[in-house]
């Protein structure tokens, strides 16, 4: 068996609007075990989408049950053309159900509102198709076997809906049919601190396995080394897959720093917790995207306890006791500046740590001697100890970047910080 998902929408085309769907139901999949290897976009065009039907029959090997997922284009606008191009191609009339048409005049009698009558469109689903219902909106979906060895999905483009459908009534009709019998499972390992050619070339053995495999993934300065295998149980799966864990974390070393849903700013936070430590920050460059990374964290209160953005020389110098002349013959953007900040912050918060952020975040504003990209980020802990740490982020007009690189490479500071003491 094999799935492909076929996203419908001229909107997604245009980029007005992001593709999510794809992205959840190319996960459910893999969750169920059963085998996906093509996506498509396609616009509200009745031909086109004959075409990527065409296409996806056309290349399913004909002793295997193809499964074709549908989203968008079950609204009731004129563009709105799923269902009767899916018809048009099978050669079937569609067919009015008037039990759809009574649960959308339900649902707009609940809202104050009167059902329009090109809803009425939405009522009209290909004959032998079978309701797939939607119990939050007015769009519903079908399963449909139109023919030997393919069974068809529709969902509406909204996700929550999609998802409720999905999970309520696709899912247990696959695993009624016999499907997802045994599971794909994952693991998602994190890396900071190490390119993603450099750990590849660490790790390359593993990424020859064929069960577990192993594969690698680089965003935003981060590395990620997914472990996946198909099993009959959670407990099967944990025992193919915690032996290369345990090798890959060996092998990583302290650039490995969490997994799955864990972040550098949970991490720390779990970290700061078992320590019964505190946490302040300084923020000049990233102009308080620190603080909102640890924020983001449910229960960070706990040990975070505040920070500065300073991003003006008088802020420096006025809330962090950031030294003038150092600010005037060294520039804010120095490993003394960083320095000091930690320092004040860490002081002013009463805090165990504080951790400073100065930079050229750009993409104006760089010189020969401080380019775009420069970064200094300061440590202070309360014993006194203080250091400071360059990078040398590049020369990017991409500024939301270098202030993103900043926030977690502060926070990857104090991690490797934590885990010495």
């Amino acid at each position: 068996m094999s799935a492909e998902i076929i996203c419908v929408g001229t909107e997604l085309l245009l980029g007005n609007i992001l593709n999510s769907n794809a992205q959840y139901l190319a996960n459910e999949l893999a969750m169920l075990g059963i085998a996906h290897y093509y996506q498509t976009v396609v616009g509200d065009n009745p031909t086109r989408i004959k075409q990527v039907i065409e296409t996806a029959i056309e290349r399913s090997p004909t002793d295997q049950t193809l499964v074709l997922l549908f989203t968008g284009g079950l609204g009731p606008t004129p563009d709105d053309l799923t269902h009767e191009t899916l018809a048009e191609y099978f050669g079937v009339p569609l067919a009015e159900h008037p039990e759809i048409i009574a649960d959308i005049s339900r649902k707009y009698a609940e809202r104050g509102r009167i059902m329009t009558p090109s809803n009425r469109k939405q009522a009209m689903l290909p004959q032998g198709a079978d309701v797939l219902p939607n119990i939050a909106g007015t769009a519903p979906g079908i399963i449909w076997t139109p023919r030997p060895n393919l069974i068809i999905f529709t969902f509406p483009g909204v996700p929550s809906e999609m998802h409720r459908m999905w999970r309520e009534t696709a899912v247990p009709y696959l695993q009624s049919h016999g499907f997802g019998q045994e599971v794909i499972y994952s693991r998602m390992l994190k890396f900071w601190g190490i390119a993603e050619s450099a750990l590849a070339e660490k790790v390359a053995p593993l990424l020859e396995l064929a069960n577990p495999t192993v594969a690698p993934y680089a965003s935003l300065g981060e590395v990620r080394l997914r472990i996946s295998t198909k099993a009959s149980s959670p407990t099967t799966a944990e025992q193919l897959m915690q032996p290369v864990e345990q090798e890959l974390k060996k092998i990583a070393g302290i650039n490995y720093f969490g997994a799955d849903d864990e972040t550098l700013a949970s991490v720390v936070g779990k970290l700061l917790i078992a320590r019964g430590e505190t946490l302040g920050v300084a923020e000049s460059c990233t102009g308080g995207g620190l603080g909102q990374m640890l924020t983001t964290v449910s229960g960070s209160s706990a040990y975070f306890q505040g920070g500065v953005i300073s991003y003006a020389n008088a802020v420096k110098t006025a809330l962090l006791n950031v030294s003038s002349q150092d600010l005037e013959t060294q520039g804010a953007v120095s490993a003394t500046v960083a320095e000091q900040m930690a320092k004040g912050v860490r002081s002013h918060l009463a805090t165990t740590w504080g951790i400073s952020i100065t930079g050229v975040a750009g993409p104006d504003g760089g010189s020969e001697a401080k380019p775009v990209g420069l970064v200094y980020i300061g440590l202070a802990h309360q014993s006194g100890t203080v250091q400071s740490f360059e990078y040398r982020f590049g020369a990017t007009k991409d500024r939301a970047l270098i202030r993103h690189l900043s926030s977690c490479t502060a926070l990857d500071c104090l991690r490797r910080q934590l885990l010495k003491y």
